[in-house]
């Protein structure tokens, strides 16, 4: 096996949003090498073609890793770029150090971004695959710029392992066994507040980017019996020994990408507790705490049990699978479910949570169309690039594939006479392909079912997975002492969930934003009035039957409306026209749930 790789990282200019790597790569047996960069990141499955931020490469003949391009005796070698992501090295089998530079300006948990606090930057962001040493030791250096004042008191954060014995207070020394473990590290190097706990041995780390007056101690409590959950749900001896999660804070923004000891989330500072508040959790902070439990969850599914096709994808483009509502979908189920079994949130607040998740499915013809199976397949071009149309066209295999989960719960509970819950599932998936990760078969749910707990599933699957069937709620819930129901609207921004606020009687079947005049249509509902008379997208909607209007003016007016039909007056590209608008009683299209029996609740949710 070749000898190690060495990377050195520097943060070269962060008001320019570059960052510096130079590459030594050791003698070897081959002419040329060739070197790539990955176009998707694993968890996120759209081709993002990282190489596109890479500025400019060159390459030399070195000596040792600490040659560069600037060494007097170094020899420029030629360097052919062969399509958008590989390039060619002639070394003739010598020892070089490539030298490039990226520009990170994505402020996302995908790629890379740099500002006046910190560098965040993605291993397939920044560090090239060189063929020939994919199974070699690689090494990497984290260096700030001495000339550079303003990064005197940053500091560098990941969870890759460190080698203490060679860092110094601007420069950090790590080292991965090859370059698959070498990417699925988020780095961090800046301005950051850290806090940590400890949970069974293993120590978890909160990152938040700059200086705050974010409560970390309230959040580390919270997030102490979620993450105890899963590593009991999971069992010893566990795949990690400490645990990072790494949080981006911006005025605005949502994400989380899962890593085998890590995870790196962007979230709205003023969305999660400040020092001095009440103990109340927001509905904002509890969608954060089931973010965390979601990404968590993944240091076993996804980064461990994982698809076939993902024990070691193809980098450089698609891997198609049909599993993922399997991966996300079950993960969407436990993030949730899990905030409720560890005492976090009520069993009721859980249940309205189920309901958004159901109003969503509900509003959303593309279910109709599009399976989840379906949907986890084409994610590279639908589910990853949607548009204005994708309620009406697709599926979200992350919703519905929770959904499923659920039902699959309480399917396996009926079926078994309570002995069989998906927990025992989940733990068959660790058992058999998790823990020395071989990858699952397309029929890893049925077959498990059926050879270990003699429960056949097939007819459920084939409706609700392969097939387009919503999954029949109202029978199922029962069982855990809850009734399903449905309601209208009460407003425009509802979500779902118990409401005691008076419906809305009739639909536009539109979402709508304010504009400066009136308001913008920025989607149209399949089936509904609006698309019946020919609104269309990005259509400004001013009057109906004459009256200026505003989101509340407008579903008054649609509620009182005397006749069958009434005008709606709107622009469209500089053009100003009428449509006759037919008054449609609005949809039952809101879900809710009523417990029924708290003590069955509280069994099924193991309390």
């Amino acid at each position: 096996m070749p000898s190690a790789l060495h990377y050195t990282l520097t943060i070269s200019n962060w008001r320019a949003h570059q960052f510096t790597v130079a590459l030594h790569i050791p003698e070897h047996k081959d002419s040329s090498l060739t070197l790539t960069l990955p176009s998707w990141i694993p968890g996120s499955y759209m081709v993002r073609d990282f190489a596109k931020s890479i500025i400019r490469l060159s390459a030399t003949l070195s000596t040792s890793h600490i040659e560069n391009s600037s060494d007097e005796n170094s020899d420029r070698v030629p360097v052919t770029k062969l399509d958008k992501q590989t390039w060619r090295v002639e070394t003739d089998g010598k020892p070089c150090t490539v030298n490039y530079t990226v520009y990170a300006n994505d402020l996302s948990i995908r790629s890379a971004f740099m500002n006046d606090q910190y560098a965040f930057i993605n291993g397939t962001s920044a560090f090239l695959r060189v063929s020939g040493f994919e199974q070699s030791a690689c090494e990497l250096d984290i260096e700030l710029d001495d000339s550079d004042p303003s990064t005197a008191n940053w500091k560098a954060y990941t969870s890759m392992p460190i080698r203490s014995e060679s860092t110094t207070s601007k420069r950090w020394h790590y080292a991965e066994k090859n370059y698959d473990e070498l990417i699925d590290h988020p780095i961090y190097v800046g301005i950051a507040d850290t806090h940590s706990f400890d949970v069974d041995g293993i120590t978890f780390t909160l990152l938040f980017s700059g200086n705050n007056n974010i409560d970390y101690p309230r959040i580390a409590r919270d997030l102490a019996p979620i993450c105890k959950h899963h590593l009991d749900l999971f069992g010893a001896p566990q795949p990690i020994n400490n645990y990072l999660f790494m949080t981006l804070l911006a005025d605005n923004g949502f994400g989380g990408l899962e890593h085998k000891h890590s995870t790196a989330l962007l979230y709205p500072r003023f969305d999660l507790p400040q020092i001095g508040e009440g103990e109340n959790k927001t509905d904002s902070y509890i969608t954060f705490l089931s973010l965390c439990s979601h990404e968590f969850f993944h240091t076993w599914h996804v980064k461990r049990i994982k698809p076939e096709v993902m024990v070691q994808p193809d980098l450089s483009q698609e891997t198609y699978t049909n599993q993922l509502w399997i991966y996300e979908g079950f993960t969407s189920f436990y993030d949730d479910v899990t905030l409720a079994r560890a005492g976090v949130i009520e069993p009721q607040k859980y249940l309205d949570i189920v309901a958004q998740n159901v109003s969503r499915l509900l509003q959303n013809a593309g279910r109709f169309k599009q399976s989840a199976a379906e949907s986890s397949f084409d994610a590279w071009t639908k589910f990853y690039k949607q548009d204005a149309s994708a309620t009406n066209n697709i599926v979200s295999y992350y919703t519905k594939g929770g959904i499923i989960a659920l039902g699959l719960d309480l399917l396996l509970r009926k079926r078994s006479n309570n002995q069989v819950t998906l927990d025992n599932l989940m733990q068959l998936l660790w058992k058999h392909y998790g823990v020395d990760e071989c990858g699952t078969p397309d029929n890893v749910i049925q077959s498990l079912c059926s050879s270990h707990f003699g429960i056949d599933v097939s007819d459920y699957l084939d409706s609700v997975v392969y097939g387009t069937d919503d999954v029949e709620l109202a029978s199922l819930v029962s069982d855990m002492g809850v009734n399903y129901n449905t309601r209208t609207r009460v407003s425009a921004d509802d979500k779902g969930g118990f409401s005691q606020l008076p419906s809305i009687k009739n639909q536009l079947g539109a979402t709508l934003k304010a504009a400066s005049i009136g308001l913008t249509v920025v989607q149209v509902f399949e089936g509904l009035a609006a698309m019946k008379a020919g609104i269309l997208l990005n259509d400004v909607i001013i009057a109906l039957d004459g009256h200026i209007v505003n989101v509340q003016k407008l579903q008054r007016l649609l509620d009182n409306a005397q006749t069958s039909t009434v005008d709606i007056t709107l622009i469209r590209d500089g053009r100003l026209l009428t449509l006759p608008l037919e008054v449609t009683q609005a949809r039952q299209e809101m879900a809710y749930f009523e417990i029924t029996d708290e003590e069955k609740l509280n069994q099924w949710l193991g309390k």
